[in-house]
């Protein structure tokens, strides 16, 4: 999962970044609603954390324009603006949920986790690849029944791989789904990553072709 973060406290967003990067999610990090205007048009994120006190204006300016670019795209506002009419009006600018702060990582987690699941987040549940099974909602892969453990950034790799099965996926759109916007990424560290995943669905009856020029291509195992 990779989401977009707008928050303008430095420490707040170093703590909620870490935070969830250990449940493998990628956060891209904006501190202005312009850095945020142009990080929404990417198109990559699953879903935006929205502060709403930043330095060039109220965060709940930004949620017309984030429907326009992804309509369906799950925003969840982080406020210290708490109050029963700070939340209302939040909802009514379009947000899928309104979280004040402070607020514990379960939290926003379980909240994440729930505007993923409503009906315009949900359709299939589950990828199945010979006998390799991943499972969207948690974001789990196993091979016949047993999980598989993967380091965070193959999980993402992986997960991208199996949506788009038996397609070509871009080294750009692996590169995105993997890396956030300020990491450093070397000429060859997403090809280390295919490497060893590619050894890992070994025995689930899976490969991961390269394709010259273009990127990867998961499917059966010929």
């Amino acid at each position: 999962m990779r989401v977009l973060l707008v928050e303008d406290e430095k420490d707040m967003a170093a703590a909620l970044t870490a935070a969830l990067g250990r449940h493998d999610i990628v956060v891209d990090h904006a501190r202005t609603l312009e850095i945020a205007e142009e990080a929404s048009r990417s198109g990559v994120h699953d879903a935006v954390l929205l502060d709403r006190k930043l330095p060039d204006g109220d965060g709940l300016t930004l949620i017309p324009l984030m429907r326009r670019e992804q309509p369906g795209l799950p925003i969840i506002v982080l406020s210290a603006l708490g109050s029963p009419d700070h939340r209302v009006a939040g909802l009514d600018n379009g947000a899928d949920d309104y979280l004040p702060k402070p607020f514990s990582t379960d939290e926003l987690l379980a909240r994440l986790r729930a505007v993923l699941r409503r009906p315009s987040q949900m359709g299939e549940t589950a990828v199945n690849v010979g006998r390799l099974r991943f499972s969207l909602s948690e974001r789990q892969a196993e091979i016949d029944g047993q999980p598989l453990d993967l380091p965070r950034r193959e999980l993402l790799a992986l997960e991208l791989l199996m949506r788009r099965a038996g397609r070509t996926v871009s080294r750009n759109a692996l590169e995105e789904a993997v890396y956030g916007f300020d990491d450093e990424i070397s000429s060859n560290s997403l090809d280390a990553h295919i490497s060893r995943l590619r050894r890992k669905l070994a025995a689930a009856g899976v490969e991961i072709h390269a394709i010259r020029g273009l990127g990867y291509l998961l499917r059966v195992a010929e």
